[in-house]
């Protein structure tokens, strides 16, 4: 279960400053829910996936 911050606070912020639980959390989250995402939602979830390919993709998310 996902203990954090919530999407409200975290748009008020960078992408760049999410933890890799954050980004994990609402990547799987927005996943789930790809067929019902208007713009602004594909918009994020695109940010997110670009967040965590920097940071060396889903898998270096867990160490």
């Amino acid at each position: 279960m996902y203990i954090g911050r919530d999407m409200t606070e975290l748009s008020m912020m960078s992408i760049s400053d999410w933890n890799n639980d954050e980004l994990a959390f609402f990547h799987h989250a927005l996943q789930q829910m790809i067929p019902y995402l208007n713009s602004e939602g594909q918009t994020i979830h695109r940010e997110i996936i670009e967040e965590i390919e920097r940071r060396g993709g889903i898998k270096a998310l867990g160490k």
